[in-house]
């Protein structure tokens, strides 16, 4: 049978086949270690191939194969930054919930999730929640973070659940699609799914006082039906970084949209965009063409890079 793979706890997987019924699975012993390198073999949004388990407990499957994956977004591996962890599969579009306050998603944490978008061709979505508890501060950085990332070319929403503002048009971003939703721990993702699936009712807590950072309420990543809106939303355990992994540093710059868009006109083609001569990203960022603060950010990405030597 086939099913797609809803929820993963490590050696077990909530799978729903294709006539709707849900069923806890492992894999068969010998898959573990089939060519795979991720530290998880098989992730949420995937499509594989279940039989009954022989001698297993009742109701129990086993999942003999998986599908060609359309796509994937991962992030470096926690535990070890020289292998990947896929975070959910055959993807339409991720969304990344932010906020500018109680805690504060830096512009470093959001470019690199972008950039993973790119390289695995997602397109993102950015959603800047709690706008009921922004003063004139946040709302002027909001406006200055819309700016540059509508001119990249990503669409982005200012919202509050709290007080349910902002929201008319996300069911529609939502509607027939498979979407990522991703963030920091206490920007709002388990309120943001009990909002859109009602009567789910996870578990939400605020936001630690000492630290100013969320508390995971997430542990592990699971879909979820939105049968209205014919489209399924995967949740994520919050993310407090999120390491690039597999961009070698000539091709950083490709994920940047406002500069691939500008590549051709540099005098070399393997410029990084640095100090070298005839660069014609530098030339836009000196004529106010390009964002200062994106330019940063790639520097920063550009530097935390190791090259790989073979």
């Amino acid at each position: 049978m086939r099913a797609r793979v809803y929820k993963s706890t490590g050696s077990w997987y909530t799978v729903k086949t294709e006539d709707g019924n849900f069923s806890m699975a492992r894999i068969k012993g010998i898959f573990k270690i089939d060519g795979i390198t991720s530290t998880n073999p098989i992730a949420v949004g995937d499509w594989v191939n279940i039989e009954v388990e022989a001698g297993g407990e009742e109701g129990g499957m086993m999942i003999t194969g998986i599908d060609e994956r359309n796509n994937y977004i991962n992030r470096q591996s926690p535990a070890n930054k020289y292998q990947h962890h896929i975070i959910a599969s055959n993807l339409d579009q991720s969304l990344l919930l932010a906020t500018l306050k109680d805690p504060k998603t830096s512009q470093g944490f959001i470019d690199r999730f972008l950039v993973a978008g790119e390289a695995y061709h997602i397109p993102s979505v950015i959603i800047f929640n709690k706008s009921d508890i922004y003063r004139k501060k946040e709302l002027d950085l909001f406006e200055e973070r819309k700016e540059m990332y509508e001119s990249a070319g990503y669409k982005v929403i200012l919202m509050s659940l709290a007080d349910k503002t902002g929201l008319e048009g996300v069911e529609e971003i939502l509607r027939n699609k498979t979407s990522l939703l991703s963030g920091h721990s206490g920007v709002g993702k388990s309120s943001f799914i009990n909002f859109i699936v009602p009567g789910m009712g996870l578990k939400t807590q605020d936001v630690s006082g000492w630290s100013g950072k969320g508390i995971h309420t997430t542990t592990f990543a699971e879909m979820y039906d939105l049968p209205l809106l014919n489209a399924h939303i995967i949740d994520t355990p919050g993310i407090r970084e999120f390491g690039l992994v597999d961009i070698p540093r000539q091709e950083l710059s490709h994920y940047f949209p406002e500069m691939r868009s500008r590549l051709m006109n540099c005098q070399f083609n393997n410029c990084l965009h640095l100090n070298e001569p005839g660069c014609a990203i530098k030339k836009a960022l000196n004529e106010g063409k390009l964002s200062f603060n994106r330019y940063v950010s790639y520097c920063m990405m550009l530097e935390s890079i190791e090259e790989k030597t073979y």
